[in-house]
């Protein structure tokens, strides 16, 4: 048997990018139809697929922000089911452990850079921050046919700045709920994620963002010192559909700060705000190579 079209044992969720990064060549409708591989059998799937495709966004520039801003962006999608690495909508994750019911993987984030944000007036710009750490996954109940999943995941990550010189920003404590809805139990039709649960942030994590020290101060801008703990709660719908050659994603995010422990800080400016994005995506190629899935 060639080597392309040996199996290898592995399972994971449906798929589905981040709304985020690169772009898409218009010649990737036409490199398509050279790459698309040989049908798989039921329960096979192809090693990693890949496409590209542009979106827009809609965020604040931090959590409690009163700037919004709606950007049009490149979307790369990359969907990698390796057997220690996965890649799909929840990104990058690898996979430490795994059993019927309970999982740890590797989670990832980032935050995005604030320059110019009227609030920050005459303070130092945000850094873009990488956070990674382990996330420890319940699988909770699951339908029959597979098409309903509840999961609570527990994501604790450490948070760094992405700079020359990187330093230590704290922790961040992210569990929440999550159900995937899926209108077939194969991976083709429409999926919806409903996503929602407490954040948490250690202290040092809250004053990168929310503290003001005393030389920064203004007449509209007391000294602050975030004393981390409790951030709010976040809710997330998504809607994706994997067609033949395309794929289709959006999701609707709500933040709420009431309570926060760091919502005394002059730099919070709203307790609750919207954020969402869509993207669309010309599928490019795919792994002649296929693994088992549970898709």
């Amino acid at each position: 048997m060639p080597a392309q079209s040996r199996r290898v044992s592995d399972r994971r969720r449906r798929v589905g990018p981040r709304l985020l990064r690169r772009g898409a060549p218009a010649a990737a409708l036409v490199l398509l139809a050279s790459l698309t591989p040989r049908a798989a059998r039921p329960g096979e799937q192809p090693l990693w697929e890949f496409g590209l495709g542009v979106g827009a966004l809609v965020f604040n520039d931090y959590r409690g922000a009163d700037t919004t801003h709606a950007y049009p962006v490149p979307v790369p999608y990359f969907l990698y089911r390796g057997k220690f690495l996965e890649s799909d909508r929840d990104g990058l994750r690898g996979k430490l452990f795994r059993q019927d019911r309970i999982e740890l993987n590797l989670s990832v984030n980032a935050t995005t850079p604030v320059r110019n944000n009227s609030s920050r007036a005459g303070m130092p710009d945000l850094r873009p921050t990488l956070e990674i750490g382990p996330s420890l996954n319940a699988h909770l109940w699951r339908s029959a046919d597979s098409r309903a999943k509840l999961d609570l995941r527990l994501p604790a990550r450490s948070a760094f700045t992405v700079e020359a010189h990187p330093h230590g920003i704290g922790g961040f404590f992210a569990p929440h709920l999550n159900l995937d809805l899926a209108q077939y139990a194969a991976a083709t039709g429409w999926q919806v994620g409903l996503l929602a649960g407490p954040l948490f942030a250690e202290r040092r994590y809250d004053d990168y963002f929310y503290s003001v020290a005393p030389e920064y101060v203004t007449p509209t801008r007391p000294a602050y010192a975030a004393p981390g703990g409790y951030a709010g709660t976040q809710a997330l719908v998504s809607l994706t559909r994997r067609f033949p050659a395309h794929w289709f994603g959006a999701y609707l995010r709500h933040d709420s700060l009431e309570g926060a422990a760091f919502a005394g800080s002059p730099l919070v400016k709203r307790d609750s705000y919207w954020s969402g994005g869509l993207a669309f995506v010309w599928m490019i190629g795919r792994s002649q190579r296929l693994v088992e899935s549970d898709e």
